[in-house]
């Protein structure tokens, strides 16, 4: 005969029995809302090192100006960035993300050779000195991110080369680009105008978008194409 559990002894169990439905919402609500919280603590870190730039003109600025700006705590704050440079990372990460936004808005229809010319004074544009903005995208601070964090600013800057490259594509497959890969010539033309606008601030004579624009023509596009003549 059987002997019947006793009061304290628990049920045996079943390793393969699947798990109530109810304890796994429970769970993804618990999780869910973890990340909420954490998405909310990182912007308002995001947002005090963008209005401290924008105050200051400058990215000369530390890690606790940072917390105390944003009303949170420092060690809040590492447990988000590893310091400085990451969270200036973040910030390089989320203008670019806007800048391909802007991009692809403007490059969405037309000719291929019309949308390449929109993307680059666009691109000159974002990357100018003196352009209005209280984001650090292509300041000067964003060349040291690219010599002290290179595989960090290339994978931010990815997209953006995409951008280019799509219209590249299509160019190529119109036969109004010269011979060579598209990706690379696209990155040659996205590096030869985000340069340029970069170093542009000095000199009597800074160049225009319109000379910016006329060499990458010529550079990347046959000569048939840009005079115009048939084949």
């Amino acid at each position: 005969m059987a002997r019947p559990p006793q009061p304290d002894e628990q049920p045996p169990s079943d390793a393969t029995a699947p798990e109530p439905a109810w304890r796994q919402r429970a769970i993804d609500r618990s999780t869910e809302a973890a990340r909420r919280r954490a998405a909310q603590r990182v912007q308002r870190f995001l947002n005090a090192a963008r209005e401290i730039i924008a105050d200051k003109g400058s990215t000369e600025f530390t890690v606790q100006e940072v917390v105390d700006r944003s009303k949170q705590s420092l060690r809040s704050f590492y447990q988000y960035f590893d310091g400085k440079h990451e969270l200036l990372l973040a910030l390089f990460e989320e203008e670019m993300e806007q800048a391909v936004v802007r991009l692809r808005e403007a490059t969405a229809d037309g000719a291929p050779l019309d949308r390449l010319e929109r993307a680059a004074r666009i691109q000159f544009e974002l990357c100018s000195p003196g352009r209005v903005s209280v984001q650090p995208l292509f300041a000067e601070f964003a060349e040291r991110l690219m010599v002290d964090h290179p595989e960090e600013v290339a994978a931010a800057f990815a997209p953006v080369v995409d951008v280019f490259t799509e219209i590249a594509d299509d160019l190529a497959a119109a036969g109004q680009l010269r011979s060579g890969k598209p990706r690379r010539l696209a990155a040659t033309m996205l590096q030869s105008v985000t340069f340029t606008a970069q170093r542009n601030g000095g000199g009597p004579h800074p160049l225009t978008a319109d000379e910016v624009w006329d060499f990458c023509r010529h550079a990347a596009i046959p000569d048939s194409v840009t005079l115009g003549e048939p084949g």
